[in-house]
């Protein structure tokens, strides 16, 4: 084996201070080999190193292997170093089943910052713009953020997964943008993601697209700029009416509750009065039962006594009294008996 020792002692005594050849040095001298046999050990040797590098591969904790022998699939390795036949025999396709994916539709991202900027362009127009269930046409740009969570079946079971969750998305979203009206498309973004999140799930495993939808989040919703302007007037017109409906309804509660509470007085009032009217009525029944069964027992002791206690009650109010023989037949004219009192007093 010819090697060069002067120039390897003339490297080592250099600037380098001892550092080994470098990697065209030790190539170059591969080439200057004088082998008894010829060349044939230095390919044997380049053929093992090709093998045996062809052998192991890594893969990261955010993926996995997929190991196909013939193109066909055998195998899903984990995250780590792991053998596999040489290549050509089987060969391994690494894929990432923790990274966040993202599709865009009616704009694109220019430039990721912390103010992050997108364009929107005609050229997307035919992705934002969807017809309503009140026939009315919405701007509705949205994203779909994906993963991996079958390997096998990302790669293999559909030819184009990217255009298929693409064309998806969209049947999806104009789907559930078609059952609902301008204002609930504005006003309602977050109900209408989830409900188109999981139906576009359930196509994407129907499809066998191996992929798992993370969630759906849309952009700010508006209609085309050509009609912004009567829209916003037609938006004031339903705001204004929502506004009296709301007054009128105010009034309501105030004035009905009061309605009701006096009705109710008068009724209670009313019931009130008649339960009185009844229980001195049967008082008086009563009293007059129990008078008149007295009366039955002794009728001229109770007629006397009535009359007397009448008398009683009667003869303080009438003020002077006179009493007068009956058996007189006449009065003394010169008697003033009016007179008499006046004086007195």
């Amino acid at each position: 084996m010819a090697w060069d020792w002067d120039k390897l002692k003339q490297r080592q005594e250099g600037p380098g201070g001892g550092m080994p050849p470098g990697v065209d040095d030790v190539i170059q001298k591969f080439k200057n080999l004088k082998l008894p046999g010829g060349g044939w050990i230095i390919v044997l040797v380049a053929i093992v190193i090709y093998i045996g590098s062809s052998c192991f591969y890594s893969v990261a904790v955010d993926a996995v292997g997929v190991v196909q022998r013939f193109g066909k699939h055998v195998r899903t390795t984990q995250p780590g170093l792991s053998f596999k036949l040489p290549r050509g025999i089987e060969t391994v396709t690494k894929v990432k089943v923790r990274h966040i994916y993202k599709e865009e539709f009616g704009f694109r991202t220019v430039e990721a910052r912390v103010r992050t900027q997108y364009a929107v362009s005609d050229a997307y127009e035919g992705e934002y713009l969807m017809l309503t269930g009140d026939l009315n046409v919405a701007m509705v740009p949205w994203i779909v953020q994906y993963r991996v969570k079958d390997p096998y079946e990302f790669l293999f079971k559909v030819r184009n997964v990217r255009d298929t969750l693409r064309d998806l998305a969209e049947s999806t979203m104009r789907g559930v943008v078609g059952d609902r009206s301008i204002n609930e498309v504005i006003s309602k973004r977050a109900e209408i993601a989830d409900e188109a999140r999981s139906l576009l799930q359930k196509e994407l495993d129907e499809a066998e697209t191996g992929m798992y939808v993370v969630t759906i989040e849309m952009k700010k919703t508006n209609v085309p700029e050509p009609v912004q302007p009567s829209f916003n007037e037609v938006n004031q017109a339903v705001q204004e009416k929502e506004r009296m409906v709301y007054q009128a309804r105010e009034e309501y509660n105030k004035a009905i509750p009061a309605a009701k509470g006096n009705a109710e007085k008068t009724i209670k009032s009313a019931e009130g009065y008649g339960l009185d009217r009844i229980n001195r009525a049967k008082g008086d029944a009563s009293r007059f039962v129990a008078l008149y069964n007295e009366y039955s027992r002794a009728k001229d002791v109770t007629r006397r006594r009535l009359y007397l206690e009448a008398l009683k009650d009667l003869l303080p109010k009438l003020g002077s009294k006179y009493i007068i023989d009956a058996d007189q037949k006449n009065v003394l004219p010169f008697l003033n008996l009016g007179k008499q009192q006046e004086v007195k007093k």
